[in-house]
């Protein structure tokens, strides 16, 4: 059987409409141009990353941005859920040849509860948890879940916004003021009412996630555990694969192919995770959240595997079959935020990959990130030691 007709729809796709123009756009984008597509972008932000690899549309040309492209993808979960469930419905009526992922994974992971709810239903351990909706629930929860607990919107917020620790009962009233405005939809943390959650504090010893990527066939690939650390709620710094993990990598593996499977989902996933103890003292995995996309914690794939991240959504995308998805060499990537570093030292250092999101410097946002993986591995905690030093923000490192 010829590729051809093996794989149909991939001949006949020539453009690929992308929601959102972010740096994950941009990537996205150069993963498929080798592959022969092209992609444009649905985004308002002037001079986006995607635009310097296709042409951008604002929201008032959503109709011109449908008409160009022949199937849909995503780069943020943010994105409106009525736009993603619109191109669904011209997939199905066959218009254009698909909008991947699907709209039920976009409502899984827009609201926090949703997707606790499934991981439980699922049979995916979660942290303990409960829905709050007024000053008496939050206090409800603190005696329940005990303190200190993680008060979060359940709908917006990432890096680190839109939550509140609140570590004894006196920040109740505090956390309360500072999110209980979601519950009603007043201010700005989310575009419409919805209660808050409350997660209990648990004990663990790590961060870590887990990224896949599932055909159109139900055919799927996993990516090594990679260790995440984090700064002030932004990934700093990904460890590829997660040192000491194989003994947690089937349970991981499995909980993200049993949700894709569940959703009918397509394209790459991410489903972070945290690494904590059992009532045995074993190591064991609880769920976090997932990303309906390609994922931060999967940069390090671009170099680090044989097929990254980007490549495999776009091949999932457009019909293709799916890569290889083993790890080539132990990597680290780290983000660089806020100040770009002197790029004539960075490369300097054996080993490292830069890539540069072609932003303008503000505090704390993500302009860029550098894959270290030295061809002498036992040279790798040297390589991040030289990288730390010369990065204007240390990130903690």
């Amino acid at each position: 059987m010829t590729t051809a007709n093996a794989y149909p729809a991939s001949q006949t796709i020539r453009t690929i409409g992308i929601l959102g123009g972010g740096q994950l756009g941009m990537m996205l984008a150069e993963a498929a141009l080798p592959l022969g597509y092209r992609c444009i972008f649905l985004e308002d932000a002037p001079n986006c990353p995607a635009s310097l690899y296709g042409e951008v549309f604002t929201t008032e040309q959503l109709d011109d941005f449908v008409a160009a492209a022949d199937v849909f993808t995503l780069e943020f979960e943010n994105t409106p859920a009525k736009t993603v469930a619109w191109l669904k419905q011209l997939s199905d009526e066959g218009t254009k040849q698909g909008m991947f992922p699907p709209p039920e994974a976009l409502e899984v992971a827009q609201d926090r509860l949703n997707e606790k709810n499934l991981f439980n239903e699922l049979g995916i351990k979660t942290v303990p948890f409960m829905s709050v909706n007024s000053k008496a629930e939050l206090k409800e929860a603190s005696s329940q879940l005990g303190l200190p607990l993680v008060l979060k919107t359940s709908r917006g917020g990432y890096d680190g916004k839109g939550q509140f620790v609140v570590k004894t009962e006196a920040d109740i009233e505090e956390a309360w003021a500072s999110l209980g405005d979601a519950v009603t939809g007043k201010g700005n943390l989310t575009p419409t009412p919805a209660p808050l959650i409350a997660e209990g504090f648990i004990n663990f010893s790590r961060e870590v996630s887990i990224i896949a990527t599932r055909a159109q066939d139900g055919t799927m690939r996993t990516y090594d555990l990679v260790e995440n650390h984090h700064h002030n709620g932004i990934l700093a710094k990904s460890h590829a694969p997660a040192v000491g993990t194989s003994h947690l990598l089937p349970a991981a593996k499995s909980a993200i192919e049993t949700l894709m499977t569940h959703l009918d989902y397509v394209g790459t996933m991410a489903l972070e995770l945290f690494v904590s103890k059992d009532e045995q003292g074993k190591d064991t995995i609880l769920a976090n959240e997932i990303a309906p996309r390609v994922h931060n914690s999967g940069h390090w794939s671009i170099e680090g595997a044989v097929t990254s991240q980007f490549e495999n959504h776009i091949r999932a995308v457009v019909g293709l079959p799916l890569g290889d998805t083993d790890n080539v060499y132990p990597s680290v990537m780290l983000n660089i935020l806020g100040e770009y570093p002197d790029l004539g030292e960075l490369l300097k250092i054996d080993g490292a990959h830069y890539h540069t999101y072609h932003k303008e410097e503000r505090a704390d946002r993500k302009i860029a990130h550098v894959t270290l993986m030295p061809n002498d591995v036992a040279a790798l905690d040297q390589a991040i030691d030289n990288l730390v030093r010369i990065l204007p923000n240390k990130m903690g490192l």
